[in-house]
């Protein structure tokens, strides 16, 4: 495997990892709006908002090849950027009680905002990609994702125990 990974690195130009990579994120990114779309039609449970960071944290396995691993003072900027857009996403996550469920509250606000994200997550790794190696750039940016996710997450069960024990969340209707 290691030898996959250097081989990919060493022959592969550049360009060419961060093109595929930019379109990989963009099908990510539709596919993660088109089941947050589907989702909000489903109740939450504390299970659905708990299993993506579990899931995505699989991921730190990347670490292990050298080609993926980060500076301390990039570890520490891509999760500041990271909790920086978690708050949007936070500000933006609302429930709503129907009958003895607890369901996603329909944003528009929040579509675009997630497009959003992405757009400025793939501008970044296309402006970054000329100064940082592409295997660094690939580490720091799962490092930013999951810099997001973690508090993003954190904040929705919050805000779905409060709508769970009947408290009033701000912007939430009960």
């Amino acid at each position: 495997m290691n030898e996959l990974i250097e081989t990919v690195f060493t022959k592969v130009p550049p360009v060419y990892l961060i093109i595929g990579s930019t379109v990989l994120a963009l099908v990510m990114g539709l596919i993660a709006l088109i089941v947050r779309t589907k989702a909000a039609k489903r109740p939450v449970t504390p299970l659905k908002i708990i299993l993506p960071p579990l899931f995505m944290s699989t991921g730190a396995l990347m670490f292990i090849f050298e080609e993926f691993r980060v500076p301390l003072s990039q570890v520490l900027e891509a999760l500041l950027v990271g909790i920086l857009f978690s708050i949007i996403l936070i500000k933006t996550t609302n429930f709503e009680r129907k009958d003895d469920d607890i369901y996603m509250k329909r944003s528009k606000a929040f579509l675009f905002i997630l497009l959003g994200l992405l757009i400025v997550r793939l501008v970044g790794k296309l402006l970054l990609s000329n100064t940082i190696d592409v295997g660094e750039l690939g580490g720091m940016f799962w490092i930013l994702a999951f810099g997001m996710i973690i508090p993003w997450r954190i904040g929705m069960l919050i805000k779905y125990n409060k709508i769970k024990e009947g408290k009033q969340v701000k912007g939430v209707r009960n």
